[in-house]
């Protein structure tokens, strides 16, 4: 039960963070979920396989509701979407295979990195200026691929790459945060399948896993997460949210050290 229960804060916390930040919740459940994980005494050469698997198969469910949201407001851009999602699956399916490969304390020092590049790009307030148009088909296949590819890696659902690229390439930021939310469910698919399929052969996992997923968590989490997005995104509107995302960069920083102490 004290299992179940961190799930739901952890789903709710997630949510908040999501609607309020306009940041995926895998950069605060992929190390949550380790912490869990390995107070659960679940098999320490794949508590980070299961912790990004869960991760992505969370954001499948959350990134639904976000979608919807953005697409009423007609802010996706879904010709950029079309020609952006196949170098996206390929790259989120190649990822979770390599993944799979890969010890869980290479992906953890890879997840640290990952997690210090972006809280620096929040505490410096870094905003790319727009001074490119949008590659052709095979630039975008390439792009897709390098965003779902590292996606896959580090269990995000790509905001925090697809959002400052397509401002980069002239799309304004009302549509390139829309056109991203929807881009995260053809990641968070693609990298649920991939991190299902390698962890099947894989005989060590926990009861109730689905290869990589740990089902309970991914319950946990997608459910409350989604009831809570919409009251972050609420809360957005009357709290100072350039302050709170400094000081949410700086915890990211706290929970890297953490995970980063924890590889050796």
């Amino acid at each position: 039960m004290t299992y179940w229960l961190l799930y739901f804060a952890l789903g709710g916390v997630a949510g908040v963070l999501a609607g309020l930040l306009g940041v995926g919740g895998g950069l605060v459940v992929v190390p949550v979920l380790s912490f869990i994980f390995t107070a659960q005494q679940m098999p320490a050469p794949f508590i980070l396989h299961l912790a990004l698997g869960t991760s992505l198969a969370s954001i499948m469910f959350t990134s639904i509701s976000s979608l919807r949201a953005h697409h009423s407001r007609g802010a996706v851009n879904w010709q950029v979407f079309r020609r952006v999602t196949p170098g996206i699956l390929v790259g989120t399916l190649l990822g979770s295979w390599v993944a799979a490969q890969l010890s869980t304390r290479f992906l953890k020092g890879f997840f640290v990195l990952f997690l210090y590049y972006i809280a620096l790009q929040m505490l410096l307030n870094v905003k790319p200026k727009p001074a490119h148009q949008l590659p052709g088909a095979g630039g975008m296949f390439g792009v897709g691929s390098l965003i779902g590819g590292v996606s896959s890696l580090v269990g995000i659902g790509g905001g925090s790459m697809s959002v400052p690229f397509l401002v980069w390439c002239n799309v304004s930021l009302h549509n390139a945060i829309g056109t991203s939310a929807a881009i995260g469910f053809p990641i968070a698919l693609a990298g649920a399948i991939g991190y299902v399929a390698n962890g099947l052969t894989v005989r060590s996992l926990p009861p109730h896993s689905l290869g990589f997923v740990y089902l309970p968590a991914l319950l946990g989490i997608a459910v409350v997460s989604m009831l809570t997005a919409p009251f972050g995104a609420r809360l957005a509107h009357s709290l100072p949210v350039p302050q709170l995302k400094k000081f949410f960069a700086l915890l990211l920083i706290a929970m890297g050290t953490k995970m980063l102490m924890g590889i050796w």
